[in-house]
């Protein structure tokens, strides 16, 4: 069994930054083969993705983060990591860390393979 654990989060002032972290483990689990992602949900409403970064070091980003927010991994530290500067109150949310094989990322069994974390939450509010 994989298990993810999310740290990082708390109340920030509206401009502000936070450094999240997701530390993964599991038997068996090699964690560079791995796509990780970071997906967030604000009271009443949908869970939203935030970014990914895949076994290969590529990212991508959703639009209202893009140049906000940095996804990176440390594959020696089994851990992925999210810096958000020029946090807004928008970004209010607990934020979730996901863990997919990477050769299923994005693939009719993306959601069968992914393995959620409990959520750390964030809150921008002066």
């Amino acid at each position: 069994q994989v298990q993810l654990v999310e740290s990082g989060g708390g109340l920030v002032q509206p401009g502000g930054s936070l450094r999240l972290s997701c530390a993964v483990s599991g038997s068996g689990f090699d964690f560079s083969d791995y796509a990780m992602s970071w997906y967030h949900q604000a009271p009443g409403k949908e869970r939203e993705y935030v970014a990914s970064i895949r076994s290969s070091g590529s990212t991508n980003y959703a639009a209202s983060v893009k140049g906000r927010f940095t996804i990176s991994r440390d594959n020696g530290k089994n851990t992925v990591y999210l810096q958000m500067d020029s946090l807004k109150p928008e970004d209010t949310a607990v934020y979730y860390c996901t863990a997919v094989p990477d050769l299923y990322y994005g693939t009719s069994s993306h959601a069968e393979f992914t393995y959620w974390g409990q959520g750390t939450q964030v809150t921008v509010s002066s």
